[in-house]
């Protein structure tokens, strides 16, 4: 539960990034998908079907996409404030579940708050005055892995957040992690809200039964 809203409110954090910081870019499509999900609070892959066959059409007239580069960036500035806004406050509304009395949830949540924003602001301005990352080897696709991950807020925090929630104190703490409200998603009959979410289109469940 921690890693969770941990990993959904440091995505705020790289909303707006630095024309240098080029190598962040690419994990930063998945990280915006959390808001749409967020607002819109549905999780069904038929959306998603239907979303790329409108994506997929329109791609194809020119006029629409012309409309979209005429919108002001005022706008989509207005756009991005609230949707990394509910990011981080459906992020941190998990935190509800956990008990924040617990002096080992707090730990938790600190460090990796406090880690998952130094850390990569460490690697972008390292990268900005010595023009590589800190991780310079000789081979150029490890230097760029290390470079990418640590470089996204919200990865460093699910990392850290994620590690300390399941080493520290992690079987005495169950109730205190918030795991007994997960119980009913393990399995997909465990919730009736399962079913609506995750069956295949077409009646396909006949051929491919979920487990």
């Amino acid at each position: 539960m921690l890693p969770l809203c941990l990993y959904a409110w440091c995505t705020v954090s790289i909303s707006h990034p630095k024309p240098e910081n080029r190598t962040t870019t690419k994990q930063k499509k998945t990280e915006t998908e959390i808001g749409p999900k967020i607002e819109t609070r549905v999780g069904s892959r038929r959306v998603i079907q239907i979303s790329a066959g409108f994506m997929i059409f329109f791609s194809m007239l020119g006029k629409f996409g012309a409309l979209f580069a005429s919108i002001p960036f005022t706008i989509f500035a207005a756009v991005y404030c609230v949707l990394f806004g509910l990011v981080a406050s459906v992020g941190l509304s998990f935190l509800q579940f956990t008990n924040m009395n617990s002096l080992r949830n707090l730990f938790i949540t600190g460090v990796s708050l406090f880690l998952g924003l130094s850390i990569p602001e460490y690697f972008r301005d390292f990268a900005v005055k010595a023009l590589h990352g800190p991780a310079h080897t000789n081979a150029g696709w490890f230097n760029d892995f290390l470079n990418t991950i640590f470089s996204s807020s919200p990865m460093v925090a699910l990392m850290i957040a994620v590690f300390l929630d399941n080493t520290l104190d992690y079987k005495e703490s169950a109730k205190d992690r918030g795991l007994p409200w997960w119980a009913k998603f393990r399995t997909f009959k465990g919730d009736s809200r399962n079913e609506e979410f995750y069956t295949l289109p077409f009646n396909l469940n006949r051929f491919f039964p979920p487990s």
